[in-house]
């Protein structure tokens, strides 16, 4: 079935699906294909937009536009629009990942963050000046699981975790849209890429993805359901091909699941071409074949290709779509443009930006959430924080000082000059400290002549900041790679840097997780930093120098090497599993020249303070299969700083019918503990969290012993059990439950 309103239907609702139906009442075919075309400026400039552009929509056959940006260029598109017959305003998107101007941290990174408050608060300041530049319509957020951090993308999404995952999600589109994208300072978000889009094989952008109906149910499907809990607009198809079936085309995915039965009555857009690219698939013969397949499996508008508006109205003259189809899509297109309220209000404020874009409580904003990312993995005798008195202090790394290098790849509308470098950070923070500066090593060869110059700066001073990772080129889509180590000849220079006898920190950018064996075995303290965005480096500085406690978690699992990929915590119990501490033997499942267990385990990282758990309760110890159970546990600060922790609640259900995970998150929540503080945290578990989709696809709980693990990452192993007295299976179809 299809609502006409996932809030309801009133008589708001009602009035804009009678305005609608007037509307399509008087358009013509051609009209109507028009309204399912989005199409590209050819710039990521802020450049006015091509006559092209400009014509299709004085002609009313345009719906959308893409990468068209600031208020006059996009004003520009909606009056032509405006002077159009119908005089139906336009979308105008944009992927607005995680900042339009001031550039926040990389999703991955704000997952590290673990607050779903400030997730939100960043969407919304995202929203707040990407509305203010003309853009009504962002592609985010990422929902993809992803477990091979060989994927480009993985930089773009939430990380390995289900749960996580979900209310990232939730958070990210809450603020984007609010309750109300008509308002000024809200966009519609668009969750991305439905679905399985981040197991592509091998890590490799837009191949194809095999998977069970189980794996895409129970690990993809929940972060889209909870985005569409949180009153998401609009969704994109994934572009790969999906057990045999490309998303774009695929009606299962599209009509049986999206639309049958979960309902929603957003509006669902293709990826980049991906439409036509359906023939490069040996799908669809030609472009009319790629057509009839994707708007008979439900596609309402595509991107950049143009099947639809070549080829629909033969395939109507054959009878190989049919009209409802077409008209079903327009209304979908429509609808999203009245809940934007583009029909009362299409053009933005010219002046309005000005106010808006960097300003002062974001740019402030920028900088502390950059610091509740960063994610502190070793620190061996409490090197860091660093003093502010240091007398002769190196910073080492192209990294550090290259302004493009405070970027990254969806960093479409941030600018290099409003960015602060980790150099300048910390020469602004110790005014009193000689900072001296070298690149060390070369951010895209093989060459090693500039190894010397930072040996001997090195060797000159007191404590060297060595930083090392990836150049932005290096993750986001198609920026996929086989070796996931250090680039370049970076670990050499570590190695010689270690071997001069000054102190030094690894501070470590990336965009996704790197194998780092050896960094952990030997250097004396890392601090991951991911990819900051414009205030990462001031934030950065502010927790080298102790100023703010590092309290990051990590959302993804780091492998020793890339043979252990895919690696990720929650992973099913063997037939015959290694015992820890176990002698190794022959029959158990190993590597014979790697450790099973990961560099760093999902939910890792570590403070300036310590922090001790103790006094877990489970009450009851008994419940029914629909009741709940209350998990308790004190938090205390063991340490000399204020700082604060992630609690993380594990769940195993230890013998069901349907082969369970070893563990699997169900809640957490940060706490902010002062000197000696303590406090008692309590968690409600019931039918969601205890659950899973049998084998006739209904949401089970299923009697039997449940074990729950708290500690603050997935290692944890303070435990209690509790028992599950009877079998509880919830009426409405399984799809419905909510994460």
């Amino acid at each position: 079935m299809e609502t006409i309103c996932s809030a309801g239907i009133g008589s708001k609702a009602l009035q804009m699906e009678d305005e609608i139906t007037a509307l399509m009442d008087d358009m013509t075919l051609e009209e109507k294909l028009g309204q399912l075309q989005l199409l590209a400026s050819s710039h990521y400039h802020d450049l006015p937009p091509s006559e092209q552009l400009l014509e299709l929509a004085r002609q009313g056959l345009l719906g959308a536009v893409l990468n068209t940006r600031g208020a006059a260029n996009t004003n520009a598109l909606q009056k032509a629009a405006l002077s159009s017959r119908q005089k139906i305003p336009l979308l105008v998107g944009l992927d607005v990942l995680h900042g339009y101007r001031t550039s926040f941290p990389i999703p991955l990174a704000q997952a590290a963050s673990w607050d779903v408050e400030a997730v939100e608060k960043v969407a919304a300041i995202a929203a707040a000046e990407a509305r203010a530049s003309g853009i009504n319509w962002n592609f985010a957020p990422l929902v993809d699981i992803c477990r091979d951090p060989r994927w480009g993308r993985v930089m773009e999404g939430s990380g390995e975790d289900v749960h996580l995952a979900c209310q990232m999600a939730k958070a990210r589109v809450r603020g984007f849209q609010g309750t109300d994208y008509s308002q000024a300072d809200k966009v519609m978000a668009c969750a991305k890429h439905f679905a399985g889009y981040g197991a592509d094989k091998g890590g490799r952008d837009y191949n194809s993805v095999d998977m069970s109906e189980r794996q895409l149910r129970e690990v993809c499907f929940p972060p889209f359901q909870a985005a569409i809990e949180a009153g998401v607009g609009s969704l994109m198809a994934a572009y790969m091909e999906l057990n045999g079936v490309p998303a774009s085309g695929n009606h299962w995915l599209l009509q049986q699941v999206l639309r049958d039965e979960w309902a929603f009555d957003g509006l669902v857009v293709s990826d980049f071409k991906a439409v036509s690219d359906m023939t490069n698939q040996q799908f669809s013969a030609d472009d009319a074949q790629a057509a009839m397949y994707a708007l008979n499996a439900g596609m309402n508008m595509e991107m950049q290709s143009t099947t639809f508006a070549d080829h629909a109205p033969q395939l109507l003259q054959e009878g190989k779509v049919k009209m409802e189809v077409i008209d079903k899509a327009v209304r979908h297109v429509l609808r999203a443009k009245f809940r934007l309220g583009l029909f009362e209000k299409p053009l933005t404020d010219e002046k309005l930006a000005s106010s808006v874009v960097l300003s002062p409580s974001s740019l402030q904003f920028a900088r502390e959430m950059a610091s509740r990312t960063l994610v502190l993995l070793k620190n061996d005798n409490g090197l860091l924080p660093l003093s502010k008195s240091i007398k002769r202090l190196a910073v080492i790394g192209e990294l550090a000082y290259d302004q493009q290098q405070t970027l990254d790849f969806w960093a479409l509308n941030a600018r290099a000059q409003d960015s602060v470098t980790i150099y300048s950070g910390i020469v602004e923070k110790c005014p009193s400290t000689a900072v001296k500066y070298a690149a060390g090593y070369e951010m895209f060869g093989e060459s090693t002549e500039r190894f010397t110059e930072a040996l001997q700066l090195a060797t000159s001073s007191d404590m060297v900041v060595l930083v090392v990772g990836e150049p932005k080129e290096y993750s986001g889509e198609t920026n996929c790679r086989t070796d996931i180590g250090l680039p370049g000849r970076q670990l050499e220079l570590v190695k010689g840097i270690a071997a001069s006898g000054t102190p030094y920190i690894i501070v470590l950018m990336t965009g996704r997780p790197l194998a780092l064996e050896w960094l952990a075995s030997h250097a004396p303290a890392i601090l991951l930093t991911w990819r900051a965005g414009t205030m990462g480096g001031a934030a950065i500085a502010d927790v080298l120098f102790g100023d703010v406690n590092p309290s990051g978690k990590l959302p993804i699992t780091f492998p020793r090497c890339v043979g252990q990929i895919p690696i990720h915590y929650d992973v099913k119990q063997p037939g015959k599993p290694q015992i820890k501490g176990q002698k190794m033997q022959f029959n158990y499942s190993r590597y014979i020249d790697c450790p099973n267990e990961p560099l760093y385990p999902f939910g890792f990282g570590l403070s300036y303070t310590t922090f001790h758990f103790d006094n877990l309760t489970v009450t009851p110890k008994e419940i029914e299969g629909d009741g709940q159970v209350k998990i308790g546990v004190e938090v205390r600060n063991t340490g000399l700083k204020e700082g604060e922790e992630v609690v993380q609640v594990y769940v195993r259900d230890v013998a069901a019918s349907v082969a369970r995970p070893v563990r699997q998150l169900k809640a957490f929540h940060k706490v902010r503990l002062g000197l000696a503080e303590e406090k008692r945290l309590e968690f409600t578990l019931g039918s969601n969290e205890l659950g899973f989709l049998n084998r006739e696809w209904k949401w089970t709980v299923e009697a039997g012993k449940f074990e729950v693990f708290v500690g603050n990452n997935s290692d944890a192993d303070l435990s209690d059990s509790f028992l599950v007295t009877s079998t509880y299976t919830k009426n409405s179809n399984a799809q419905a439950v909510k994460h």
